[in-house]
Parts: structure tokens; C-alpha cells; sequence
């Protein structure tokens, strides 16, 4: 029963099998290893891009922080939303590898940017020129932090503005692919068909070890984040155990797979809770990631059976009231099976 995050379950077979092949023998470092020459292929084919950078990284940090780095200058600003990973999560990593940009926070419900929000902000944005931080670039996040996801259109509608005033598009996507098939669209159709410029393709949460990929739709600043990346300290020199990683992950589907039991598993999770009386929730879900709030009482049968889960936002005291309702938030991942959904639902159920 541990809802605590996605990053918390163990690795597939498949993955620490292709580790171990990885293991035998010689390779060279860097990233000029043959499995990354495949890979390479592998994404570009599955993005439909055949001219994209493509790098990898061991963090969701990392991939964020060097590709709003490589498009954004110190003076620029980055515009996303106020409940964003990179505002909430990041610990001014965005900030320190542009060397000083600014992130300026927008509204929205449920995590989304909210359209007019956006095109006001940019309207009114470096309006005294030298004086101002100006237009940077805009970061989105699919999965968002709330669990919602966009739609390709949705994508494109805020890419559109974006762009409109001049501004590339990053796309955080630790979760990508628990949203892209949610969705049922291609990753070009969430990607680059839509106006993302670079993309954060997260592994970690969705089964890896731990490895990122950044996509660079357009390789005209390749160079610039192969020198950020080595400047940052994130250039693995056994570069290829990170490779094997990725390429296992995306063979045979196996990263769909993944996505689609922490999904399936999230959904049974929300059926559940929905039957639970006093439950509310306080964002719809996009996907694996749930916030609800149910009586303490509940909350209380739960972690005396060893449920693991966070409050959220804050943490709160399972002395009080029983019946007062306390947020929380649950995410499945792809090694949740239907036992650890049904049996914290039938621990949580009133006596």
C-alpha cells in the first residue's frame, strides 16, 4: 500500500537485464557508446523528428535545469506555473544553470496555465526595456503537479502565444508518458507538432533506474547543451549504463506498458475513494496521480496498516475530528498491482 510517489518503486527485469549486458566488456564513455547511437534512432523515430538532439541525463533536475538553460538567458524570464516543478521542486536549479533567469509564476486551475493569463503577462512583459527581466521562455509540465494533464490542443493553444511573442517552449515531462497515453496521442502530436521546442522525456518515474532523456526538436543549440551538460557536472563517463536503461524502456513498448498499469491502477484507486463517504477530490485525475480529501478516521485506519502516502499540501495531525476531511495526495506507479489498491481501500472503509 504505498502510494508515496512513482519514484519509489523498484526497476522492471527487463531494465536490470539490459544493465547487466551493458556490463560486459568495453565501451566508449560519453555517450559515443552503440547503444546510444541506437537510442538515438529509437527516439527520433518515435517522435517522428529525424533531425532531434537527443541527450540523456541521470536527473529530472538536470534535464529541466540545462534545457531551460540552453534557451533562456540570464536575463530572461521564464514563465510557468506557480504550482510548477520547476517553481516548487527544483531548489533554484532552473535559476543557477541560466545563471540568474527569473521564473515568473502564472495562475491556472488544476496546475494548467491559464490561456489569457499567459498573453496578459507576455503583453505587459519588459514594457521599459533594459530596465526589465524580458521575455524568456515558457515551461510547461505534463504530467502537471496537480495530476491534471493538457491535451495536445491545449499544448498548442499556449505554444501558440508563446510564440506569438517570440518565446521557445520546454516541456516537463517526468510524467510524459503516463499523460501521452492517457491521451491516446503520438508523442510528436504532444511534442513538437503542438510548438514544444525541447522536452524533458522522464524515465525515472515511469520504471528506470534512473535516466532523462532531453529532446532538442531543433538541434540548432546542440552544441550549447552538450557543453552546458559537461560544464554542469551531468555528463556520465559510463555513459552507456544510462543508454541501456532508455533503449530496454522503449523496447517492445515496455514504456507504455509501464504507464498504463500506474494509470489503470490510479483509476482503480479514484473508483474506490469515490465509494468512500465524506471523500472530495480536489483535482481531477490526469492519470496515476490523485488528490483527494477524506475523513481523518480513514486516514488513520490506514497508515495503523502501514499505508505510506503524503498529505498535501501540508502536512496535517490524525488526532482530531474523525469525520473531517484531510488532503492527500496518491500516485500508482507501474508496480501498484490490484492487491495494494484493494487492500488500502478495504483498510480505509468505515468499521
Amino acid at each position: 500500500m504505498f502510494f508515496g510517489s512513482d519514484n519509489t518503486s523498484g526497476v522492471p527485469a527487463p531494465i536490470l537485464e539490459a544493465l547487466a549486458r551493458a556490463n560486459e566488456g568495453f565501451a566508449p564513455g560519453y555517450g559515443a557508446d552503440a547503444i546510444m547511437e541506437r537510442l538515438r534512432t529509437r527516439i527520433r523515430d518515435l517522435f517522428e523528428a529525424p533531425e532531434a538532439a537527443v541527450y540523456l541525463v541521470a536527473t529530472g533536475t538536470a534535464a529541466n535545469a540545462l534545457a531551460i538553460a540552453t534557451h533562456c538567458p540570464p536575463w530572461g524570464a521564464v514563465y510557468c506555473h506557480r504550482e510548477a516543478h520547476i517553481e516548487e521542486d527544483e531548489c533554484g536549479a532552473p535559476e543557477f544553470y541560466t545563471g540568474g533567469s527569473k521564473l515568473v509564476s502564472l495562475p491556472g486551475e488544476h496546475g494548467k496555465i491559464d490561456p489569457q493569463a499567459l498573453d496578459i503577462t507576455l503583453q505587459n512583459a519588459a514594457r521599459v526595456g533594459v530596465h526589465n527581466v524580458q521575455k524568456g521562455m515558457l515551461s510547461l509540465t505534463n504530467l502537471t503537479e496537480c495530476g491534471t494533464r493538457y491535451s495536445p490542443a491545449e499544448i498548442r493553444r499556449l505554444s501558440a502565444i508563446a510564440r506569438d511573442h517570440g518565446l521557445p517552449v520546454h516541456l516537463d515531462g517526468a510524467r510524459f508518458t503516463n499523460a501521452l497515453v492517457a491521451e491516446g496521442c503520438t508523442p510528436a502530436e504532444m511534442t513538437w507538432r503542438a510548438g514544444v521546442d525541447v522536452l524533458s522525456f522522464g524515465g525515472t518515474k515511469n520504471g528506470l533506474l534512473g535516466v532523462e532523456a532531453v529532446v532538442m526538436f531543433d538541434p540548432a543549440k546542440a552544441w550549447e547543451f552538450e557543453l552546458r551538460r559537461k560544464r554542469g557536472g551531468h555528463l556520465f563517463s559510463k555513459h552507456r549504463f544510462l543508454s541501456a536503461q532508455m533503449e530496454a524502456w522503449l523496447q517492445d513498448d515496455l514504456w507504455l506498458s509501464l504507464a498504463r498499469q500506474a494509470n489503470a491502477m490510479g483509476e482503480r484507486l479514484e473508483t474506490g475513494l469515490r465509494a468512500l463517504p465524506g471523500t472530495a477530490f480536489v483535482h481531477p485525475r490526469g492519470a496515476n496521480m490523485l488528490f483527494a480529501a477524506f475523513p481523518r478516521a480513514a486516514h488513520r485506519r490506514a497508515r495503523e496498516h502501514g499505508a505510506a502516502y503524503y498529505f498535501w499540501p501540508n502536512d496535517h495531525s490524525l488526532e482530531g475530528d474523525d469525520t473531517e476531511p484531510l488532503s492527500a495526495r496518491l500516485v500508482a506507479s507501474w508496480s501498484t498491482t490490484e492487491d495494494h489498491v484493494d487492500r488500502f481501500l478495504e483498510v480505509i472503509a468505515p468499521r
